[in-house]
């Protein structure tokens, strides 16, 4: 009796660690969703800095437009994007290492960016 509550006690532990690994049908990968959000949240810059200040185009259309060439380039749809992005605000600590690893993407370029040339 005590082999088959141990038996039943890790069998339970294996599934319940093994569901948390899985994700729900429809929602992008960790890598796939920082990826996509990164470049909508660069066009959302660019149409706040750059677009808007242009009294010629419509700021939302426009930025419609940068997101359907965005979810093209990454292959993705805008329904597959918002509901990832639904699930991932959600589940905050995925969602927390999504926005950290943006983050250090972030500062890694601007230290590229900033850094002084050396004479050869």
């Amino acid at each position: 009796m005590m082999k088959l509550n141990i038996l039943f006690i890790g069998l339970v532990l294996m599934i319940s660690c093994g569901k948390k690994d899985k994700l729900p049908a429809g929602i992008l990968k960790p890598e796939k969703m920082q990826a996509v959000l990164w470049d909508v949240i660069k066009a959302d810059v660019f149409t706040t800095d750059f677009i808007k200040k242009d009294s010629s185009k419509n700021a939302a259309s426009e930025n419609l437009k940068l997101q359907q060439q965005i979810f093209a380039i990454h292959k993705v749809t805008k329904a597959d994007f918002y509901t990832s992005y639904d699930y991932y605000k959600t589940n905050t600590v995925e969602f927390k290492k999504i926005m950290d690893s943006m983050v250090s993407q972030a500062e890694r370029k601007k230290e590229i960016i900033t850094k002084p040339l050396q004479a050869e």
